[in-house]
């Protein structure tokens, strides 16, 4: 947990400074690819998912350690040709676990919040879920586990393997070469994204393309069929949390609806957007038809409160980085509560720019949290002032500042919830 934070607090201002670049490139020329709100949902969404791994919210069924000491038939040296072997079968692994991911109903709720962005762009790639806390697909490991790779191996190149699924989030780069042949590319995960129908469930592969070119999913971008992104069904908010559990919700409102008994266990098993006859026919839901002209969700709303969604985005970012540079000196409680923190404060803002009340009911919980919080600590912030004179009192003028902004906004410049027509 504590080894996981540190490598964070080096990978995520990198994240930061590419997602920068990227904007300037996309000024340059003219390709306009990140929108503030849903730039500040994408990196809202990336902090729910590290938080939620560094706190140790995950269920793991079976762990690779546990196959490693039974399964084993061989025991190999640790030399670079093993590293090499286990980035391979991390990435064949993931592969399958992805493909599963999309086409089994109740999987595809652990990975629906990446693709809900309508834009594709560097920050979508850290739209990961917060919603996968139970560990299903360690067995995918089980070949690795049988020729002896050690955990220890797998602990250094999975991050290196799933970091390197960064870059190739982005309209900004073309066909790659020779490149296109080899390696996962920009042009081939633009067509993951995609909800054309062409499109849709193709190139699953995460590093190496050869796995869609050998298993049949493999399908190239098309200059005559531009890529439009997003869900097939629009979940229309800016809040990670309603987007992480969306689709579960709706399972468990299909399976509690129909009147046939067989359908209430099929509905989880069967392929993504598979609903009983029944219900599809007395609830109906509405997916787009005509993807080409389908406009993107916005939330319309003043400089002001554009600028202090920033500032929320910011503090947010700045509580995560004192807890990972903190952890090892808190007790797990206190770890705990502070995550929570964290991630009642992402609904709170993230409602606010749905222009929803939520966001002020939530927004004061948070401030409530985080006084309980500051109590248990005899009223200090988890020590800051060893760092920052005075952060204490920073702390207690930023919650209240936040809580009487909340008010204001939702009485006075509530954002207003836009249709917005843009196809580029």
């Amino acid at each position: 947990m504590e080894a996981y934070a540190q490598v964070l607090n080096y990978a995520i201002p990198f994240f930061l400074v590419l997602i920068l670049i990227e904007y300037i490139a996309g000024f340059r020329m003219g390709h306009h690819t990140l929108r503030l709100f849903d730039t500040i949902s994408s990196l809202s969404s990336g902090i729910t998912n590290v938080v939620k791994d560094v706190l140790g919210l995950s269920i793991v069924i079976i762990s690779y350690q546990w196959m490693v000491s039974k399964l084993a038939v061989f025991h190999l040296e640790s030399t670079w040709l093993l590293y090499v072997l286990a980035f391979i079968g991390i990435d064949f692994s993931g592969y399958w676990v992805h493909r599963w991911s999309h086409e089994v109903n109740v999987f595809w709720n652990r990975h629906v919040v990446h693709h809900s962005s309508e834009e594709f762009n560097l920050p979508c790639a850290l739209r990961q879920s917060a919603s996968d806390i139970v560990a299903l697909f360690t067995f995918t490991y089980l070949p690795m586990a049988l020729i002896g790779i050690p955990g220890k191996v797998i602990a250094v190149v999975a991050p290196i393997q799933l970091f390197a699924q960064f870059w190739y989030h982005t309209r900004l780069i073309g066909k790659m070469g020779w490149l296109e042949y080899i390696l996962v590319t920009p042009s081939h995960h633009r067509v993951h994204h995609a909800i054309n129908p062409m499109y849709l469930d193709k190139n699953y592969s995460q590093v190496f393309i050869v796995w869609d070119k050998w298993f049949g999913t493999f399908q190239p971008e098309l200059p005559n069929e531009p890529a439009v992104y997003g869900i097939t069904k629009a979940v229309k908010t800016w809040n990670p949390w309603i987007i992480n559990y969306h689709h579960i919700w709706n399972i468990i409102k299909d399976a509690w609806r129909t009147s046939n008994w067989i359908d209430k266990i099929k509905v989880w098993f069967m392929p993504t957007g598979w609903r009983p006859q029944d219900v599809a026919e007395k609830y109906p839901m509405t997916y787009s038809e005509d993807i080409y002209h389908r406009p993107k969700y916005e939330t319309e709303s003043s400089t002001f409160f554009k600028i202090w969604s920033v500032v929320q985005l910011v503090m947010t970012l700045l509580f995560m980085l004192y807890l990972f540079n903190n952890i090892g000196t808190l007790p797990m409680q206190m770890v705990i509560g502070y995550g929570f923190f964290i991630f009642v404060s992402i609904f709170a803002y993230t409602s606010l720019m749905d222009g929803s009340f939520l966001g002020v009911v939530f927004e004061a919980i948070k401030c409530l949290i985080a006084f309980v919080l500051l109590s248990l600590n005899g009223y200090s912030w988890f020590g800051i002032e060893q760092y920052f004179l005075g952060g204490t009192y920073f702390v207690l003028g930023y919650l209240s500042l936040s809580l009487l902004l909340s008010f204001y906004f939702y009485l006075y410049e509530r954002p207003k919830p836009i249709e917005l027509m843009d196809f580029s």
